[in-house]
């Protein structure tokens, strides 16, 4: 079965390249410009992987990851960051929030379809 990916960012040219990239591995991908039409897509929809970025507006990537591990489906679920945002101390609110990892924009393809298979195993 395809794993089922939410990727959120404010740039429809990060979540256009990102999609591509992960169609390409066959991933099933759905897109999300910023964390609160996010939560609303996790309130309907299960998915098996978030990505998503920090600075956005309505609703950042922390808020957003805060928020999906207070629904019960998302308690396990892999979410990492993908941001601009590269400093220790946002990481270390990154791992308290819940997140599961962290990739630092710009992205490396492969890198990032790396980090998809190893978090949906």
């Amino acid at each position: 079965m395809t794993k089922h990916i939410l990727i959120v960012d404010d740039s429809a040219s990060i979540r256009q390249m990102v999609e591509v990239t992960l169609k390409s591995a066959k991933y099933q991908v759905t897109a999300a410009k910023d964390g609160q039409e996010a939560l609303e897509l996790c309130q309907k929809n299960q998915y098996a992987f978030v990505l998503t970025d920090q600075n956005m507006p309505r609703m950042d990537g922390l808020t957003l990851i805060k928020s999906l591990r207070g629904l019960s489906g998302y308690r396990t679920t892999p979410i990492v960051v993908l941001t601009t945002e590269a400093s220790d101390d946002m990481k270390a609110k990154g791992r308290a929030a819940g997140a599961t990892g962290w990739m630092v924009k710009p992205f490396d393809p492969a890198k990032l379809l790396q980090v998809a298979s190893k978090v949906l195993v």
